[in-house]
C-alpha cells in the first residue's frame, strides 16, 4: 500500500514537472478593434462610408420634412379644412413609415458589407495570429472584444492587439493576403461588425 502511495505521488510529481515546462503564455486580442486598426480595415471602412454616408444624410433630410409637417399639423391643426388636415395626416404617416422601411433596408445592405469586409479580413487576421502564436509561444489566446468570451479580467501586458495590426500590416501589403494554415482553427471566434452608424 505504501509503495504504491510513493509511486502514485512521483507519478503526480512527474505530470507536476511536465506542466511547469510546457508552454502555458496566454495572450488576449481585440479582434474587432484589430481588423479596425489595420490598414486595410481602415481602408474598408472609409469605402463604406463614402457609399453608406449619402443615404444617411438622404434620411436626415426625409427626418427633418417630417418634423416640419408634423409641426405644420400641430400649429395650424385648428384652423386647417377637415380634409387637409386629415390628408397632411395620412402624409406623414405614409413618409414615416417609407423612411422605416428605407432605413432598414439600408441598415441591412450596411450590414451585408460589413459582413463580407469582416469574412475577408477575417481570414487573414487568422492566419498572422496563428503565425505569432507558434513563433512568440503562446498556448492559448482569447478574443476579449467577443462577448461569449469568459474573460472577467486581462492585465494590458498580456494583450498583443497592436503586435497583431503590425503584424498584419507588415505581411498583407499592398493586400496581398497572408497565407493561410491548414492547421487554422475552423471554429476560431469571428470578428464581430462595428456598430451600424445612424
Amino acid at each position: 500500500m505504501r509503495s504504491c502511495l510513493i509511486s502514485t505521488m512521483a507519478l503526480l510529481c512527474v505530470g507536476v514537472s511536465a506542466l511547469a515546462q510546457a508552454p502555458n503564455k496566454v495572450g488576449v486580442i481585440s479582434i474587432q478593434g484589430a481588423i479596425v486598426g489595420t490598414k486595410d480595415g481602415q481602408k474598408a471602412s472609409q469605402e463604406l462610408d463614402a457609399k453608406f454616408v449619402p443615404k444617411n444624410k438622404e434620411f436626415q433630410n426625409r427626418q427633418s420634412e417630417i418634423v416640419q409637417l408634423q409641426d405644420q399639423l400641430s400649429k395650424g391643426g385648428t384652423v386647417m379644412a377637415e380634409d387637409k388636415r386629415g390628408q397632411l395626416a395620412r402624409d406623414i404617416d405614409e413618409k414615416k413609415k417609407r423612411l422605416e422601411r428605407d432605413m432598414q433596408d439600408a441598415e441591412e445592405d450596411l450590414r451585408g458589407e460589413q459582413q463580407k469586409v469582416l469574412a475577408s479580413l477575417g481570414q487573414r487576421m487568422m492566419a498572422v495570429i496563428e503565425k505569432y502564436a507558434k513563433d512568440n509561444g503562446y498556448s492559448l489566446i482569447l478574443d476579449v472584444s467577443n462577448q461569449n468570451t469568459p474573460v472577467l479580467y486581462a492585465s494590458s501586458g498580456i494583450d498583443i492587439t497592436q503586435d497583431i495590426v503590425s503584424l498584419y500590416d507588415k505581411t498583407t501589403a499592398n493586400g496581398a493576403p497572408a497565407a493561410t494554415s491548414s492547421t487554422a482553427k475552423p471554429g476560431a471566434p469571428a470578428a464581430k461588425a462595428p456598430a451600424t452608424p445612424r
